[in-house]
């Protein structure tokens, strides 16, 4: 009968402590939801400084959010893998607020595509705080090929099947997934040039070795009004606040054509919805700061905001659009 009540007795005390501990932790995650952010926080570009819209735009968020949240947030680089090391980094962080990642498209809906072996899952890993700007893409040739629309494109392709070439920065990139998925809703074949970086595609592009390129307006503004190069298609729904005169590429008769990068704001998984909604809502009075939406311009992008809620699920589609395209023309990315 002792015997009985001492473990009865242990397993009481045992039960007490388990609920202390229980109680004791929620209070104190309750306690640091309340008073977020104390400290610090470091804000994750999966890119090299100054490489990049990417990186700009990273930096600018970061310098935005310390204003309105009264504490620093620190931009930290973490370049490598086409964008998933700092993806990588994050999705492993302690889920409480303080390590953040700017995540754009790149890595988080073509990725999964193209590396079942990513180390990460985008969707499961990471919790979408809410979308910060969108870069429009366009569809550009040099100007000595002599064509002003995605009409004359087609047609000059459908003439002279795989002897036009078009640039990327990379295979498996957006530029060449832009490439690809032109040359599958026009029902064309021309020859992807894939090169190491954007400064490479950009400098042949503009010497004439290759005639066309699909990319972000920040890298091709400047050769565009300067007359070395041709704007005959914006890769959006909408035409772009940067290039209103140029019709989308949709509107010249490939409906539904859409390429774009667009850069947010993501925490790791299991992040406290509190903090996520108190980012979100940050985020979305820097979107629509007047001020904020004249310094994305001048970078090429465009302010548009989207709450977690509505990122998560267009980061979904994101990433079953390209995985469609990808398995329908078989990319290869090796």
């Amino acid at each position: 009968m002792i015997q009985i009540r001492s473990v009865q007795l242990r397993f009481r005390v045992g039960l007490f402590l388990c609920l202390l501990l229980f109680f004791g932790f929620k209070l104190n995650s309750s306690n640091a939801t309340e008073t977020y952010p104390d400290k610090h926080i470091t804000l994750i570009i999966p890119y090299p400084a100054g490489s990049s819209t990417n990186d700009i735009l990273g930096r600018l968020m970061a310098r935005r959010l310390s204003e309105q949240l009264g504490q620093q947030v620190v931009p930290e680089n973490r370049p490598g893998a086409s964008g998933n090391l700092g993806s990588i980094l994050v999705s492993k962080a302690q889920p409480n607020g303080y390590t953040l990642l700017v995540g754009v498209a790149a890595p988080l809906s073509v990725g999964p595509n193209i590396n079942k072996n990513l180390g990460y899952d985008p969707i499961k890993d990471l919790a979408p705080i809410g979308m910060f700007a969108n870069t429009p893409y366009v569809m550009v040739v040099n100007a000595k090929v002599g064509i002003t629309s995605i009409k004359e494109l087609i047609s000059l392709a459908q003439k002279k099947p795989n002897a036009l070439n078009f640039a990327s920065s990379g295979t498996g990139g957006s530029p060449h997934l832009c490439g690809e998925l032109f040359k599958f809703m026009a029902n064309v074949q021309m020859i992807h040039i894939p090169y190491k970086g954007s400064a490479e595609a950009m400098t042949d592009l503009l010497s004439g070795r290759v005639e066309m390129m699909c990319t972000g307006l920040t890298a091709l503004e400047e050769h565009i009004r300067g007359g070395r190069l041709t704007a005959i298609g914006i890769a959006t729904s909408k035409r772009s606040e940067i290039l209103p005169d140029v019709p989308t590429i949709g509107d010249q008769g490939l409906e539904g054509f859409q390429v774009n990068s667009w850069t947010g704001l993501f925490a790791p998984s299991k992040t406290p919805q509190a903090i996520i909604q108190r980012l979100s809502k940050e985020l979305e009075k820097i979107s629509n700061d007047p001020q904020t939406r004249s310094l994305l311009l001048k970078q090429g992008s465009e302010s548009m905001y989207m709450d977690s809620v509505q990122l998560g699920t267009y980061l979904k589609s994101d990433t079953a659009k390209w995985g469609a395209l990808i398995k329908s023309v078989n990319m290869k990315t090796d």
